[in-house]
């Protein structure tokens, strides 16, 4: 039987990674393979492979315990950082470990155990697509602080200004049931269109 380990990860302590791992036991027993362990982490997939103790922790447990396969679902819960991410992959392949990300259908060796060029071509370019859309993402909003504050706007509020708790509980109404509920902060500021920053602050204010 094939051996797996499910990896998930989420970017901060209020979200929650039980979809991935949900989704990929699903995916482990529709193939017929073992899931041996999960590991699973809240940490910017931006920090250094260093700096993440799961990642690691990951790492050596396969490389003890020949597993076969790594299990994500998507290449961004390996890593941000296009590097980072190849360097994890690469360790993996000298191991003869696959890793498999579930929303391309795709993993890093074939059947044999042989490097799949293709798929590493295309998580290559997956992978620094990704950073540079997150590189021109920050590079537009310095960009517009910029010319507004060249206009002779300020960002930020009013000096002074500060909403109530009762008044922030009026207007934040609908964000503080659905973060009550559990619900993760993408997903209250996907239904609400309010920016996940206010959300963090919202739910270490009244959670």
């Amino acid at each position: 039987m094939v051996k797996t380990v499910i990896f998930a990860r989420v970017s901060t302590s209020l979200q929650e990674y039980d979809r991935q791992v949900s989704e990929l036991t699903t995916l482990s027993k529709s193939n017929g393979w073992s899931i041996e362990a999960v590991f699973a982490e809240k940490i910017s997939g931006a920090k250094s492979n260093k700096e993440r103790t799961e990642l690691l922790n990951m790492i050596s447990y396969v490389e003890r315990n020949h597993i076969d396969k790594v299990l994500v679902t998507e290449l961004s819960r390996l890593g941000r950082d296009t590097l980072q991410v190849l360097e994890v992959i690469e360790m993996l392949n000298k191991k003869k470990i696959s890793l498999y990300i579930q929303n391309y259908a795709i993993e890093t060796l074939t059947q044999e155990g042989k490097v799949n060029a293709m798929s590493q071509f295309l998580i290559t370019i997956l992978a620094e697509v990704a950073r540079m859309e997150r590189k021109t993402i920050r590079e537009r909003v310095e960009s517009g602080y910029n010319n507004f504050r060249a206009n002779g706007g300020k960002v930020g509020r009013k000096a002074g200004y500060m909403k109530s708790d009762e008044t922030m509980k009026k207007e934040y109404a609908e964000e503080l049931r659905l973060l009550k509920k559990g619900y993760s902060l993408r997903n209250v500021s996907k239904l609400t269109h309010t920016s996940v920053n206010t959300l963090r602050k919202l739910y270490d204010k009244f959670c």
